[in-house]
């Protein structure tokens, strides 16, 4: 039983099992980590009790049951030819044919499991077998058989088998935790015929016993790789290939159709699929499904996408079927479903083609192209003189298209595409309403001039009544011709998203717009031909100034708008300004790096394993791989990374990034659209066009507002209507009973009243309140690195509450480092060079992460590449190694050097890490004897490493003074290993997965900002209660499962916090899930797009305080937008529909627009305030 931490998991274990149906006695060993239970085969069996457990959150995994016989079956079998127990144990393997899913595969087990005297059930769907372990007194091989039969599948009887049980070694790297230990350890003993696992994450080994009849143990190494670790048999194992080659009859092993082939594929009939994969986080996720599957029979090369979550797989489909692919991936624990096989490949190139006559020409290109490798689809259009072709990225690409063109006489060249930036910071829509607002301020600037001289040549009472007709003033005749054109001109924008509004039954400003323009402009008409028909001898009041001024200074608005909604988006601008517009494009010399011809092609020709030159100071025109030279880059627009980060062969480099100081050359591996900038640029883009919860509400208020403001004006307009004939003094301020006509006065008046309802009543700031908060928010967060995955994950990350941390990999560096260094004896027996040098060169013949991270630091602390020779190297999993060492002497330095160099590393050169002040000192010094010889004789040194197991197996004295000096880094979660030389025990290595240097700052910020911080570790308690009180965490969950981390997130949201779980996404991708807001720890420009709702591209935990701040700040300033807009419709209404008329306050409807206006432009200047 894996997963018991206290005395407290083995009471909970023994309570609940005695309870059990079936159950006589039951006792469980926290030390020995097993549960004895004695049952009734009658009522239960092994894998029951077994499932048991696993349902209380541990692993249990059956060992092996022993009969204990009844005094009635030990009376039975008195006289028979039973010699022992285990003669009474059979188990026995069928061919069940019938199976279609693994519904079928329940139901057998089902069956099986509820029979009398059946052990252990094991059904393979892909090997149509059943294994069965079951007792001789209690069942027979026929009883099964008809128990299956009944099931409804056919069942094929075997003969009988050797039992004989081999055990092999398999070193397994890439272990981490715990966790990857019980992954290993539950899915390696689900293969039929292992018998026992034992995995040791220390030792980075499994230790597997087996029947070698059924599996080999290349198939459990392929197994254990097909998880994502590198596994490595240790010793031959022809004889257990032989064994099972020479299997014949049904118990013959059944290979899978996966298995490695030696031979030659005699068909290579490859094709090319693309699979859709979830939950991929980091480079770790991709590099595990390229390794494992390109390690398939069939598989020809496999390219993963991480932003992209995509897979591109080549695949001899005679060797391997798409579903098997599928079925891989889907295996390693990623979502997985197969995309159109060629689809996610195509491409489409729009392309300007000169020289064309007639359709002949036309035909000559298409039908030529289209024979080509690679191209799809062709469509070439004489009129405008441009093609459109789609076509396989991976065979072909636009410089191979134009070459073609031009090869049958055309001229070619790329098509001139729409600027994505334009789009981001607005360019046409302000260029639109500026020209708007020009063509309405023309003609509506006289019309305010004529408005205002009569308005002040009426309180002279010299205002004139000039005549043009009966009927029409020369005033009114003005009017009509200066807002005609405005009426058209200026205002058709509006009128075509009005109709196509209403088209579709909906409302919004610009249907308000229109409707207040439209009737004061129609009214105006009307009653104007009303008095000319009727010879009248004055011109009635009209409202043809209306139009023009609202129109002027809605257009007015609108400019203003977009360009505040341009600075937004300055962030996604920015990003896409880095994409360069050219790339320089050499051909080198076969089987050298040597450049035969430089050409300087558009960024957008640049094709799938181009190779580019990029030289100092020039940016990086595409996502690839360096293939030669080393450099700096600069890469902060893009990771938020301050510091350049070095680049050289075999390293990623970023399309967008500017490279400093070294001429390299890289190979491209992702282009257009499926570059890295690309990528995060669709993803910030989605950010800000979704939708924040209080969004949906606003959206949902809009919805309704334009109707409601319709109704409320033609309200407005009755009401004054009846105030007007009830009691015409109520408006006697602005009526003048000697020159207007009373019927006139009162209609024009509740008109005005009216329009000015429609004129001022504004959604559209209701409508901006959330998404230019959201975009400024977004915005500012890519710029810092921080992608925030929309306005839901925005809005929900400032209730958080508490914050989970998973620890490898996020808290700590996630490797192994060597933190403490001590010498047991006298810097004149051996110096700490000496000890660096020994032990670096020894393991560098490891493969063990404890043995890289020795070596790394002694290749770092010595400032050297090239260590010693090691020969004669024996590794012991579990133990140790043992070597002999040459070759060191370049790495040492004189006496009197030495000991400065000495003298200076016990100050300044190791790293302690005292997390409880227990440990202060860097060297031990043990009492000199005559034992002891100098190190230094000689030139060959015999070199022991390991644990103190390992020291006393070969005769080394491990004193209380040093075990003192381990059990104080053990206690603190170190693993501390011994180094002998020479037979003298001379020093020790602390190794350790250390603590990120901002790790405490982050958890210190969040603490400050009120939040609960939890640590949630598949790691053992003492080495994660160790990471805690370094960073200062009091609440610890320690050894919990993948599985079981989602349960503890979901404990604590049902306590009531609003959770945000932190991880770097390899085991940890259900629980980002599960919690309320998933944070995705990225490195560089790994980052998770699946399983997390924000993104931190940096490895910088002060990010994670820096994400739940920026969405406090935006959310704050979201409730600030809308409680501005609210309030602006709740005053301005009421003010635009009279309510002040009887103090003399009348609001004209050319004052509601540019109120109206103006409320708009502020909702975005105050979202645009997040900057500041």
């Amino acid at each position: 039983v894996e997963g018991m931490t206290c005395n407290s998991c083995v009471k909970t274990i023994e309570t609940s099992m005695s309870s059990t149906s079936g159950v006589k006695n039951i006792k469980v060993s926290l030390e020995e980590k097993e549960a004895e239970v004695t049952f009734d085969p009658k009522i239960t069996n092994g894998t029951s009790l077994a499932n048991a457990i696993d349902d209380m959150g541990f692993e249990a995994c059956l060992k092996r049951v022993v009969d204990i016989l009844t005094k009635q079956e030990v009376a039975q079998s008195k006289g028979t030819s039973i010699k022992n127990a285990d003669e009474r144990e059979e188990e026995i393997e069928f061919t069940v044919h019938g199976m279609t899913c693994q519904s079928c595969v329940k139901s057998i087990e089902k069956a099986l499991s509820k029979s009398t005297g059946v052990l252990n059930v094991k059904v393979s769907l892909p090997k149509e077998s059943a294994v069965i372990k079951y007792r001789k007194l209690l069942t027979s091989p026929e009883k099964l058989a008809e128990l299956i039969e009944d099931a409804g599948f056919e069942v094929v009887l075997p003969r009988s088998g050797s039992t004989d049980v081999k055990s092999v070694m398999i070193t397994v790297q890439g272990m981490t935790c715990n966790s990857c230990v019980n992954t290993i350890e539950k899915n390696i003993s689900k293969l039929d015929g292992v018998q026992s696992v034992k995995v040791s994450l220390d030792d980075k080994c499994a230790r597997l016993e087996f029947a070698p009849e059924k599996v080999t143990p290349e198939q459990m190494r392929e197994a254990i790789e097909d998880m994502g670790f590198d596994a490595l048999l240790l010793g031959n194992v022809d004889e257990f290939v032989a064994v099972a080659g020479q299997m014949t009859g049904d118990w013959g092993v059944r290979f899978s159709s996966r298995k490695k082939h030696v031979e030659q594929d005699p068909l290579e009939d490859v094709e090319k699929i693309y699979l859709h994969i979830e939950g991929m986080t980091c480079a770790s996720c991709v590099a595990s499904i390229e390794r494992a599957l390109s390690k398939k029979e069939g598989v020809k090369s496999v390219l993963v996408g991480l932003l992209a979550q995509k897979a591109e797989v080549k695949y001899n489909k005679n060797r391997i079927t798409t579903d098997e692919i599928v079925y891989h991936v889907t295996a390693m624990g990623f979502g997985c479903e197969l995309m159109d096989k060629t689809g996610q490949g195509e491409n489409v190139v729009d392309i300007r083609i000169s020289g064309m006559t007639c359709s002949s020409c036309v035909h000559l290109i298409e039908s030529s192209l289209i024979k080509r490798p690679g191209i799809l689809q062709t469509s070439v259009a004489l009129a405008t003189s441009s093609g459109r072709f789609k076509y396989d990225t991976e065979i072909t690409g636009p410089r191979d298209i134009i070459e073609a063109i031009k090869g049958l006489g055309f001229g070619a060249a790329l098509a001139d595409s729409s600027s994505s930036k334009d789009k981001v910071d607005h360019t046409l829509s302000i260029k639109k309403w500026r020209r708007s607002f020009l063509v309405s301020l023309i003609f509506g600037l006289p019309v305010f001039a004529i408005f205002i001289s009569y308005v002040f040549l009426e309180e002279a009472g010299k205002r004139p009544h000039v005549m043009v007709i009966p009927g029409l003033s020369l005033e009114n005749l003005l009017m009509f011709l200066l807002c005609t054109p405005v009426q058209i001109l200026g205002g058709r924008h509006f009128y075509v998203t009005a109709y196509k509004a209403l088209k579709h039954r909906s409302t919004n400003m610009d249907v308000l717009i229109m409707l207040a323009t439209t009737i004061a402009y129609v009214y105006s008409i009307v009653v104007c031909v009303v008095a000319m028909s009727e010879q009248s001898s004055h011109s009635p009041m009209t409202f043809f100034d209306t139009p023009p001024m609202l129109l002027v200074f809605i257009s007015l608005g609108r400019w203003m708008e977009h360009v505040a909604k341009g600075k937004t988006s300055e962030a996604l601008a920015k990003l896409l300004s880095l994409q360069p517009a050219t790339a320089m494009l050499v051909k080198l010399k076969p089987g050298s790096h040597q450049i035969t011809e430089e050409t300087v092609i558009s960024v957008d020709l640049v094709q799938r394993a181009d190779v580019l030159k990029v030289v100092p100071g020039a940016k990086i025109p595409v996502d690839g791989r360096v293939i030669e030279g080393t450099s700096m880059a600069d890469e902060s627009l893009i990771t938020g990374e301050s510091m350049p980060v070095p680049k050289k062969v075999g390293d990623s480099v970023i399309g967008g990034t500017m490279n400093q100081n070294g001429a390299i050359l890289i190979e491209a591996t992702h282009v257009g659209q499926d570059t890295t900038l690309a990528q995060i640029v669709k993803l910030v883009e989605e950010a800000q066009t979704s939708k924040a919860p209080i969004q949906k509400f606003a959206d949902t208020l809009s919805g309704y507002f334009v109707p409601i403001v319709i109704l409320i004006s033609i309200a407005t307009f009755m009401i004054w209507v009846i105030i007007g004939y009830s009691d015409i003094t109520i408006i006697r301020m602005v009526y003048n009973p000697k020159e207007d006509n009373r019927d006139e006065f009162i209609i024009g008046f509740a008109f005005q009243i009216g329009i000015t309802v429609l004129a001022i009543a504004c959604p559209c700031a209701l409508g901006l309140a959330t998404p230019t908060a959201v975009m400024v928010g977004t915005g500012i967060g890519a710029q810092n690195g921080i992608l925030i995955k929309g306005g839901e994950p925005l809005e929900t990350a400032h209730k958080v509450t508490a914050v989970v941390f998973d620890k490898t990999g996020t808290l700590t560096h996630g490797k192994p480092e060597v933190v403490k260094t001590a010498l047991f004896v006298s810097p004149d027996i051996c110096d700490l060079q000496l000890l660096l040098a020994v032990a670096g060169t020894a393991e560098n013949s490891s493969e063990h992460p404890l043995g890289v991270a020795i070596t790394t630091y002694a290749k770092k602390e010595l400032s050297t590449e090239n260590l010693g020779i090691c020969s004669g190297f024996k590794a012991q999993p579990g133990y140790g190694l043992t070597c002999t060492v040459s070759g060191v002497e370049d790495l040492l330095l004189e006496p009197n050097q030495r000991q400065s160099k000495t003298s200076k590393d016990s100050t300044q050169g190791n790293l302690i890490l005292p997390v409880d002040g227990s440990i202060a000192r860097d060297f031990v010094k043990a009492d000199l004897d005559s034992t002891i010889y100098d190190c230094r004789l000689g030139k060959q040194y015999k070199v022991l490493i390991g644990n103190r197991d390992w020291m006393q197996q070969n005769g080394l004295v491990v004193t209380d003074e040093m075990e003192e000096d381990m059990v104080a880094h053990e206690t603190i979660g170190h693993t501390a290993i011994l180094i002998g030389i020479r037979d003298s025990l001379v020093g020790m290595m602390a190794v350790a997965d250390t603590v990120k240097n901002e790790a405490q700052v982050a958890v210190s910020t969040l603490k400050r900002m009120g939040l609960r911080v939890v640590l949630l570790t598949g790691d053992n308690k003492k080495t994660a209660m160790a990471i805690a009180r370094q960073v200062g965490i009091q609440q610890v969950f320690a050894e919990v499962l993948p599985s079981h981390k989602v349960e503890k997130i979901r404990a604590l949201q049902a306590k009531g916090f609003v959770t945000a779980m932190v991880g770097d996404g390899i085991n940890d991708s259900p629980a980002l899930a599960q919690a309320h807001v998933g944070i995705a720890i990225g490195t560089g420009t790994d980052v998770a797009v699946e399983a997390a709702d924000i993104v931190l591209i940096k490895s910088d935990l002060m990010d994670v305080a820096a994400a739940i701040d920026l969405s406090r700040v935006t959310v704050r300033r979201i409730h600030l937008n809308f409680a501005f807009a609210l309030l602006y419709n709740m005053i301005g209404i009421p003010f635009a529909a009279g309510v002040f008329e009887p103090l003399g306050v009348v609001m004209k409807p050319w004052m509601a627009s540019a109120a109206m206006a103006l409320s708009s432009v502020s909702v975005v200047t105050s979202s645009l305030m997040l900057k500041m």
